[in-house]
């Protein structure tokens, strides 16, 4: 089908994913509302897993990968927030910020939170608190932004409309769903919460970026002072398996990381070949999965208000990269 997809090798790649995420979400909710508790942790597990794949399609959107039509793009995109439970940002806001992280090479957000916590410190000690017991409570927080945000910023109230009927309609889907099992809520926040930290921990040791508030502005003089060199060197690939690549298919091959900001076009089926054109036997921006969980849970509180510097020699210090929190490509702010 050449006419619907961008590449000529794309239909069965993007089919399988698709349908993939279609069916994770049918079956994840049907076996989180099973009476069988061991059916139910299944669920969780499959229902998770749906959402990763749903967002890195999201992200594939974003670059304009999949389809030869941008409308096409847009269409699927929404229909994939709804999924990840991600629909209170438009598509194109959420494609906005992303693409700006590319051309500024950098991370770009409208509300640094890092600068608040100093004025509310026990708000900082609660979040810190569900870190610590493996909570991911910064990015909850940060998706909660998406929804106050808009009655806080006149810049962002065209976004409130929106607000209340996605809040409405969810509200609708749980009380159905609580009507036929009660328990399913509980497996469903399990879920969201299994689906939030595999993203966080995908992105949190990616890159080495300075990070500006400028999101609702036009872009500065900050954006020109990066090259693609200053990219590649503050870009790592966290592959989850060197040795292993289709390990890596878990995340959508996103975690080729380097090879998709060289080519951002490339489709995500086509990284791993793309990498070893362009890397071969040339790791020193590929980090150890090992190295990074020991990160992860080392530096699980720390990393809440860490800012790395830019041009860290993070290949000699990888157990010690402390990455960062509330870059996620899905919260649109």
């Amino acid at each position: 089908m050449p006419a619907l997809f961008r590449y000529n090798d794309a239909l069965w790649p993007n089919l399988l994913a698709i349908s993939y995420v279609l069916a994770s979400y049918v079956a994840g909710l049907a076996l989180m509302l099973s009476a069988v508790f061991t059916l139910n942790i299944i669920g969780v597990i499959v229902f998770a897993h749906g959402m990763i794949i749903a967002a890195y399609l999201i992200h594939e959107c974003a670059h304009n990968s999949l389809f030869r039509k941008n409308s096409y793009h847009r269409w699927l995109a929404e229909l994939l927030l709804w999924i990840c439970g991600a629909s209170y940002s438009h598509y194109d806001d959420v494609r906005h910020k992303h693409v700006r992280h590319h051309t500024d090479k950098a991370d770009v957000v409208s509300f640094d939170f890092r600068l608040r916590f100093k004025n509310y410190p026990k708000t900082l000690k609660v979040i810190q608190a569900l870190e610590w017991c493996y909570i991911p409570a910064m990015e909850l927080l940060m998706h909660a932004l998406v929804i106050v945000l808009p009655f806080i910023k006149d810049n962002r109230k065209h976004l409130r409309s929106r607000i209340v009927m996605v809040v409405f309609l969810r509200g609708l889907f749980f009380a159905y769903l609580a009507s036929i099992s009660l328990p399913v809520l509980f497996y469903y926040s399990l879920s969201y919460l299994l689906f939030l930290t595999v993203m966080r921990f995908m992105d949190a040791h990616q890159h080495t970026y300075e990070l500006y508030e400028t999101l609702d502005q036009k872009r500065g003089d900050e954006a020109k002072k990066y090259d693609r060199d200053f990219e590649q060197k503050n870009t790592y690939s966290n592959l989850l398996s060197v040795k292993q690549p289709w390990i890596n298919l878990l995340v959508l091959n996103f975690s080729y990381h380097n090879a998709h900001h060289q080519q951002p076009g490339r489709p995500w089926y086509q990284l791993p070949a793309l990498h070893n054109e362009l890397y071969a036997s040339d790791d020193r921006q590929v980090l150890s999965f090992k190295a990074l969980i020991k990160s992860y849970h080392r530096f699980r509180v720390q990393r809440i208000t860490n800012e790395d510097a830019i041009n860290l020699p993070v290949k000699k210090m990888q157990e010690q990269f402390i990455g960062v929190d509330g870059v996620s490509f899905l919260t649109a702010h």
